[in-house]
């Protein structure tokens, strides 16, 4: 299991954290995902054998909310 931070400066409402959260549902291999709207953040915790860093901030790119590089892994 691995866990990554994307910094999402674009969310900014309940509405964002429940698209997001729902875009990464859809997501093969992740985890648990937590949106934080106060800090601009996205933590995901992720099997890294189904799914890799770069789907995973594309989900939440197609959901309308680009990501900035990861903070951590």
């Amino acid at each position: 299991m691995t866990t990554t931070t994307f910094h999402v400066p674009t969310v900014h409402c309940r509405s964002c954290k429940l698209n997001i959260e729902e875009a990464l549902d859809d997501v093969a291999g992740v985890v648990t995902r937590d949106v934080d709207v106060d800090a601009k953040e996205v933590t995901v915790s992720f099997d890294d054998a189904a799914v890799d860093v770069a789907t995973i901030g594309a989900a939440i790119a197609a959901a309308g909310y680009p990501v900035e590089p990861t903070l951590g892994s």
